[in-house]
């Protein structure tokens, strides 16, 4: 199994960066690269179609918890040869007005080399480096 996470501030307040994390289906108004992204559905359950560069990946909400700030999701169809695809994301208060973000993942990669399956991980991690330095711009 391979994991990633990944950590970094946003210069906002954690309400406002909860409420965009926590908007399931607006995550291409601050992800830098996608160009819509479609809901289906409402709530836990409901699947967000993510068209960039000529793929489609779709996800859905596994769990939402405004308490914690914590949103989970899995990856139920995309090009990417990977099983068992779990994220989270987590918005928590860095004082001073700050947000600080934790992005996590696993998925399991069947018949890739642990080195292969490593550098999808890295291609993740600048992924979600990219979103986390959209939602830092959405607030400069």
């Amino acid at each position: 199994m391979a994991e990633v996470r990944i950590e970094d501030d946003v210069a906002a307040g954690v309400d406002a960066v909860w409420a965009k994390i926590a908007d399931f289906g607006g995550i291409a108004d601050w992800a830098p690269g996608l160009e819509k992204c479609e809901l289906e559905g409402e709530g836990i359950g409901c699947v967000r179609r993510i068209a960039m560069g000529g793929m489609q990946v779709a996800e859905r909400l596994e769990k939402l918890d405004a308490v914690e700030r914590s949103l989970t999701y899995s990856i139920v169809e995309g090009p990417m040869p990977i099983e068992n695809y779990l994220a989270t994301i987590t918005v928590s208060d860095a004082g001073n007005g700050r947000s600080h973000i934790v992005w996590t993942c696993s998925f399991d990669a069947p018949g890739m080399s642990n080195e292969q399956a490593q550098g999808l991980a890295s291609g993740m991690e600048g992924a979600y480096r990219g979103m986390i330095g959209g939602l830092q711009q959405q607030f400069a």
